[in-house]
């Protein structure tokens, strides 16, 4: 962390150090300042937040509810009525309603079923569903579906926490790349300089032909050219890598040049990434974030299904309530004064109902499908990504051995041409060829990285930085 602060305050133009000294950005941290900053990530979290909304805004169908209802009718100097109704419900899990009432009717013309005695009516009761509505309804199965779903936003986070990380990590590796290559040519550079002013100074001296200078100096602008490039490819690599680092308050960083990467980084991004052998040999596939998803979006179906299904039964509300003038006094509640209801209706034919339940169990047909697809799939490509991680170790080791054995040549050339027996051109053309066997190590490297990072991806692992 003292590391990226240090970087952090060089690209924010710190004076703290000087423009040849170099700092080196590691892998690990860089994916570090990512997560923690990056407003996507951040974002991604915003995906939580609003499932704890829709719960709250489930759960508000169970809060307690006050009612008041109050009329009033005057006509001619003659009240033809004065109602009022109050009433405060209290809704229970299964489909049971508390309920208490005030109400106090008068009037000239007042219906006679709303007579009431002076003080008012009180009463207090329950509503409750036997059959639709009962062990399941609308109210119970939409908190159910928001729990199920702030779970399932949860695994959908680190799906988009995961899929930025990766980008992020491609990015570096590209830089990591460029900038291997700028080292290449920076070196070659160094050594045409050395052999074309060696050169220069033979040809002045009348040791060796004119025109082995012009082909030194040929040699020279072309290395000079190449280093040129890679430089371009280089600063364009880095603002790339710019766009991933952020700070707490939303504020872009951009690199300076003397922040480089981290060069041995193999045993740090395997690490990082969570790709060891270790963590391959304990995955479970039943964990993978992108099923769990399913998995929780499979179990909001049910409910669906089982809502559907208990539209099929007949609905039946029954209603009792106690009466009373004096609410204060206990026994005053009794069964001798009650008000009661029911309610009954039953479609006939179901059309609907049964439709509705159709539709629901074939959702859940689709999801099974898509969830026995999806897990083949994830297990195929990670053993694809391992075998292919397998064969480039094998090509990394190659190439390690065919740069080793043109480093050999070049210096047996070199040493045959300091001696008078070769000449510049073989030295050159042995010495391109150690450049193209450099540049393509560099290239299965970062293709090695670059498979690393898909197979990061495609475990949807969510590193702990």
């Amino acid at each position: 962390m003292k590391k990226l602060i240090i970087i952090i305050c060089m690209s924010l133009g710190s004076s703290l150090f000087a423009q040849e000294d170099t700092s080196v950005l590691r892998f690990d941290e860089f994916l570090g300042y990512v997560k923690a900053y990056h407003p996507i990530v951040k974002q991604a979290s915003l995906v939580i937040d609003e499932s704890q909304a829709n719960l709250m805004k489930a759960r508000g169908a169970f809060d307690p509810k006050l009612e008041v209802d109050y009329n009033r009718k005057t006509f001619k100097n003659s009240e033809y009525f004065d109602k009022l109704n109050a009433t405060f419900k209290i809704p229970t899990w299964y489909g049971i309603e508390l309920k208490a009432n005030f109400e106090e009717n008068q009037g000239d013309f007042l219906n006679p079923e709303q007579t009431v005695p002076q003080d008012g009516l009180y009463s207090a009761g329950v509503s409750f569903s036997v059959a639709q509505g009962l062990l399941i309804n609308k109210r119970m199965a939409m908190v159910k579906q928001a729990k199920l779903f702030r779970e399932q936003a949860k695994a959908d986070r680190d799906i988009l926490v995961n899929n930025i990380l990766y980008d992020a990590s491609l990015v570096y590796f590209n830089w990591l790349k460029v900038y291997n290559e700028t080292r290449v040519f920076n070196d070659f550079l160094s050594n045409a300089k050395m052999r074309f002013d060696g050169i220069k100074r033979s040809v002045e001296a009348g040791e060796k032909a004119a025109i082995d200078s012009i082909e030194a100096r040929i040699t020279l602008n072309d290395r000079q050219l190449s280093l040129e490039k890679a430089n371009v490819k280089l600063m364009k690599a880095t603002l790339e890598l710019s766009n991933y680092l952020w700070l707490d308050n939303n504020i872009p960083v951009e690199l300076q040049p003397n922040v480089i990467p981290d060069t041995e980084s193999e045993a740090i991004i395997s690490n990082t990434l969570q790709v060891s052998e270790l963590t391959l040999n304990n995955f479970n596939i039943e964990e993978h974030p992108k099923l769990q998803s399913l998995s929780f979006k499979y179990e909001s179906l049910n409910i669906d299904r089982r809502l559907k299904a208990n539209m099929l039964l007949p609905k039946i509300d029954l209603e009792y309530n106690f009466l009373t003038q004096t609410p204060d006094v206990v026994n005053t509640f009794n069964t001798i004064n009650y008000k009661s209801g029911v309610n009954i209706s039953f479609p006939l034919f179901l059309r609907k109902e049964r439709g509705d339940l159709k539709l629901a169990k074939l959702k859940m047909n689709d999801l099974e499908f898509e969830i026995t697809s999806s897990k083949v799939q994830i297990l195929n490509k990670i053993n694809a990504i391992k075998r292919e991680l397998d064969s480039y170790l094998r090509q990394n080791d190659l190439t390690r051995i065919m740069v080793e054995d043109y480093e050999t040549l070049v210096k047996a050339e070199e040493r045959k041409f300091n001696l008078g027996e070769s000449s510049l051109f073989l030295v050159n053309t042995r010495e391109s060829k150690l450049i193209d066997a450099k540049l393509k190590a560099i290239e299965l490297e970062n293709q090695y990285f670059s498979t690393k990072a898909l197979l990061f991806n495609s475990l949807i692992a969510n590193p702990s930085l």
